[in-house]
C-alpha cells in the first residue's frame, strides 16, 4: 500500500521519480480502507528534505499511512518557504483535538543549548504531552529523543568529549522484540550529534528497555514495553549524502569538524560515500508500522484511552 501525501508536496514528486508508490488524498479517500494516520513532527531547518527522508522511509509497507505535517507555531523555519509552512503544516493547537496512530520527532540542531533557552521549548512540552495522550506509538529521534527523555523521565544529556559523526557498527541487544525482527546481529547507523544521554542514565529507569547501542556511539534505540515511546539517538533516516552535506558545510566555512567515521573509502572526501545502513532503515520502520498496526485500535478515537 502506499503512503498518502498531498500531491503537490515536493516529496511526492521525489517519491514518484524513484518509482515509489504514492497516493494522492484525493484517490485514498475513494478506497474503502482505513489507513493509519501518522503526524511527523518536524524540528528540522531543512523541511522538504527531512520530510522526504521519513516519507520514502514510511512507503516501504504494505498498509496505507496517512502522514500528516506539524510544526512549531512559535518558531519561524527560516529555511523553508512560508507558503511551503502555510500548506503542508499544522501547529499543536490545529491538531490538539486529534489522535494519531503514530507520531515522528525529528531532531533539531539546537543540542548544546539547554532545553529551557530553546525558544519553543515550551510548546514542545505540549507536543510532547499530546503525543503521550493522543498517539498509540511515538518515535523520537535524537535531540527530539533527548528531550522527551528528559520531559518524560528527568534523565539529563551530557556534552560529549568529541562529535559522534559518522556511520557506526550496533549490536542487537534483544532477541524477541517486534522491533527488531529481521535484524542482524550486527547493524550500522548513521550518527551526527555533540550530545548523549548515558547507558547507565537510562538503565536507572525501569521502564526502558535498551534494544541496541553501539561501542563508539552510545546506546540507538531505547523503548517501552509497549511500544508507546521509541527513542532513537541515531539517524537511520539519512540520505546517502547527508553526512557529506554537513561535512562539506562546516569544512567551508573553516567549523572544526572530522571526516565522518566509516563513511567514504579509505576515508577519503573526494570518494562516493559508502551507504551501510539503508536496508536495516528500511526493515526498522516497516517492523515499527506493523506494531503500531497491532496496537492501534481500529476506532481511531479510542487512541490514547488505555494510556
Amino acid at each position: 500500500m502506499p503512503v498518502i501525501i498531498p500531491s503537490d508536496l515536493p516529496a511526492y514528486k521525489t517519491m514518484e521519480d524513484e518509482n515509489i508508490f504514492v497516493m494522492s488524498k484525493e484517490r485514498a479517500e475513494r478506497q474503502d480502507i482505513r489507513p493509519l494516520k501518522i503526524a511527523l513532527v518536524n524540528l528540522m531547518p531543512t523541511k522538504i528534505e527531512t520530510e522526504t527522508q521519513f516519507v520514502r522511509l514510511l512507503s516501504n509497507s504494505p498498509i496505507q499511512i496517512n502522514v500528516e505535517f506539524i510544526h512549531t507555531g512559535t518558531h519561524e523555519a527560516k529555511n523553508a518557504l512560508k507558503s511551503h509552512m502555510k500548506s503542508f503544516y499544522k501547529n499543536i493547537d490545529e491538531v490538539r483535538n486529534e489522535k494519531y496512530d503514530g507520531m515522528i520527532v525529528t531532531g533539531a540542531p539546537v543540542e548544546l543549548m539547554e532545553y529551557e533557552e530553546v525558544n519553543y521549548w515550551d510548546e514542545l512540552k505540549e507536543i510532547l504531552e499530546f503525543s503521550h495522550r493522543n498517539v498509540t506509538s511515538t518515535m523520537y529521534i535524537c535531540w527530539g529523543a533527548q528531550a522527551a527523555l528528559h520531559y518524560f523521565y528527568k534523565l539529563r544529556k551530557r556534552v560529549l568529549p568529541a562529535k559522534v559523526f559518522g556511520v557506526f557498527e550496533h549490536v542487537k541487544k534483544h532477541d524477541t522484540c517486534m522491533l527488531l525482527n529481521g535484524f542482524d546481529d550486527i547493524f550500522y547507523v548513521s550518527h551526527s550529534r555533540h550530545t548523549e544521554i548515558s547507558k547507565k542514565d537510562i538503565e536507572s529507569v525501569e521502564e526502558l528497555i535498551i534494544l541496541a547501542e553501539s561501542k563508539e556511539a552510545g546506546v540507538h534505540i531505547t523503548v517501552t514495553d509497549d511500544y508507546s515511546k521509541i527513542f532513537i539517538m541515531g539517524h537511520s533516516e539519512y540520505d546517502p549524502l547527508t553526512l557529506k552535506k554537513e561535512y562539506d558545510r562546516d569544512f567551508s566555512q573553516n567549523k572544526p569538524i572530522n571526516i565522518p567515521k566509516n563513511y567514504y573509502p579509505d576515508d577519503d572526501p573526494s570518494k562516493p560515500p559508502y551507504v551501510k545502513w539503508r536496508s536495516h532503515a528500511n526493515l526498522f520502520f516497516k517492523n515499527w508500522i506493523n506494531v503500531i498496526y497491532q496496537e492501534t485500535p481500529y476506532n481511531i478515537e479510542d487512541v490514547g484511552r488505555k494510556i
